[in-house]
């Protein structure tokens, strides 16, 4: 019962916040149940409650989750001789690790085209610019494979979910969205992005961070690996061969 009624009562908090003199001029406000996700050794995924409050004016709610920047290699393989081999790649540089978009409308009911576009909303409006291995752009049929395979990917391994989320609302001024982090989740800074539409036009936003980290063991080895690259090989190969002695002395009994 604590756990329901703690964001509503924040929801409550941020709703006097929006009314008062020094909140008048904000259209929305927003905050998180949770601004840090700690992935332990058992970490199957988690969900994180976004919720907030808007202003007397009607209007619809979006919410863009975006995750750490990263670059990301795509290989396209051909079958050569009964064998399948890469070749061509497409490299997408400074895009989200993570993708989400919920809304409390089709995303075409809220905005039109343009805004979308320019704020990035939809992961078809998403700059996912191809280049390859040189750094040049990629021709226009070839980028909109590359992109296509790209989304696909990430579709599949649960990291740009495919539904639309659903934002909820409460007396058309209080509302509130169910954030689905998965197992496979990378670690770093996300935004989340909250914007009030009305008539299609954007009249308040309100950005919001949110942190993955790893902590306990898995956060111990994670940095050994990324920090001491060659130490954390060396320590693999010992390991590696310690475990194939015992196994040998094991079955030679």
């Amino acid at each position: 019962m604590r756990k329901l009624l703690s964001p509503l009562l924040a929801c409550l908090g941020l709703l006097a916040l929006s009314g008062d003199g020094a909140g008048a001029a904000r259209p929305v406000v927003a905050d998180l149940s949770n601004h840090l996700v700690a992935i332990t050794t058992g970490f199957s995924g988690t969900h994180v409650l976004v919720f907030g409050a808007t202003d007397d004016r009607k209007g619809d709610i979006v919410m863009v989750v975006r995750g750490p920047r990263e670059t990301h290699v795509v290989r396209e393989k051909v079958r050569v001789a009964g064998v399948w081999v890469n070749r061509n790649a497409a490299e997408f540089p400074a895009i989200p690790a993570y993708y989400a978009v919920a809304a409390t409308a089709p995303l075409n009911a809220v905005m039109p085209w343009e805004i979308r576009k320019r704020h990035g909303i939809g992961v078809e409006a998403l700059p996912l610019a191809a280049t390859d291995s040189s750094g040049r752009a990629l021709g226009e049929e070839a980028s909109r494979r590359f992109r296509s395979a790209l989304v696909r990917i990430k579709q599949q391994a649960g990291l740009y979910p495919e539904a639309l989320g659903l934002v909820s609302t409460l007396e058309n001024r209080l509302f509130r969205a169910e954030l689905d982090l998965p197992a496979t989740v990378p670690v770093g800074s996300y935004s989340v992005e909250v914007y009030f539409v009305q008539e299609g036009q954007v009249i308040g936003a309100e950005i919001t961070p949110l942190f993955v980290s790893k902590t306990g063991f898995s956060a111990d080895v994670y940095d050994f690996a990324m920090y001491s690259a060659a130490r954390y090989a060396f320590a693999s190969i010992l390991f590696a061969v310690f475990a194939g002695w015992a196994a040998a002395l094991v079955f030679r009994r």
